[in-house]
């Protein structure tokens, strides 16, 4: 629930000058204003489940994109039943939308890739909480290959023969001889990934889908001393996250979704770091560059 520490979960992931929102807790479009971030550059919505902390920012939020004139179609990702809470929306609120809200439904129980552009995958995967719920994970596709100037000049290569270089080709010579592509290129910086996984129990079978993610953000709800309480209502721990984290071979875990039980985080984040030491807490306007 809403606290005075801490606001209902939403994650913006800024790709190319294109926002793609997490979830849309209450709250939503007035924290993106406090921290700036341009709301006419949403792209795409990804709703993890249907509990209200997730989804009942989507009436102000949509609503505010009408006003400011959006005419671009907005896909959002979620459980099918979403597309009963838009039905009501559009029913009492949004007759004059003039944009189309497109719901793309997930597959819970599935691992699926939902999205995918030139440079981009994101992946949907189940999670083990209360209701149907997925966690998501965004891939950057792997770049091209980059030109070595001087080898390139070296060998008079054609401008016209760089694409295919970097596409990862050999050169021949005019009289056949083969001109190693390594030779003349190196190669990409390594994809990056961020994965998220909020809400669930502790469990591994999450593993394969997010192992060697650049950073992984995973629930923390309790404490160990309230891991009874966490197994009874479909939540982790803070050592249940790290444990993922650190089986996952993650880079960074950020944790989040904290129990309104909790008005200061050192426990959690204490048992955290002593099983996943590179652990951060994940406070509302946290910019994480990957």
């Amino acid at each position: 629930m809403p606290t005075t520490l801490h606001h209902p979960p939403s994650q913006l992931i800024d790709i190319d000058e294109k926002l793609f929102m997490i979830d849309c807790g209450e709250g939503t479009q007035l924290q993106m204003r406090k921290f700036k971030s341009r709301i006419g550059k949403l792209h795409s919505i990804f709703i993890s489940h249907l509990h209200g902390d997730h989804i009942f920012g989507l009436p102000g939020l949509l609503s505010t994109l009408s006003l400011l004139g959006r005419t671009g179609d907005l896909t959002i990702y979620g459980h099918q039943d979403l597309q009963k809470f838009i039905d009501l929306l559009i029913n009492y609120f949004g007759q004059h939308f003039p944009f189309r809200i497109n719901l793309h439904p997930l597959d819970p129980y599935n691992h699926q890739v939902i999205m995918e552009n030139k440079s981009m995958r994101v992946h949907s995967f189940p999670l083990n909480h209360r209701i149907a719920t997925c966690g998501f994970l965004f891939e950057e596709k792997e770049g091209q290959r980059h030109i070595i100037r001087e080898r390139i000049d070296f060998y008079q290569i054609p401008l016209h023969c760089l694409s295919s270089i970097k596409a990862g080709e050999d050169f021949v010579t005019a009289d056949g001889t083969v001109i190693a592509n390594r030779s003349l290129t190196y190669p990409a910086a390594p994809p990056r990934k961020y994965a998220y996984c909020s809400d669930t129990a502790y469990f591994p079978e999450i593993i394969p889908y997010i192992e060697n993610a650049d950073v992984l953000y995973h629930e923390a709800t309790f404490a160990e001393t309230e891991l009874p309480r966490a197994k009874q209502t479909f939540h982790s721990t803070a050592r249940e996250a790290a444990e993922i984290a650190r089986a996952a071979n993650v880079k960074k875990l950020v944790i989040g979704h904290f129990s309104s039980r909790y008005n200061e985080l050192d426990q959690l984040l204490k048992e955290a770091i002593a099983v996943f030491p590179d652990t951060e807490l994940a406070n509302e306007g946290k910019v994480i560059e990957l």
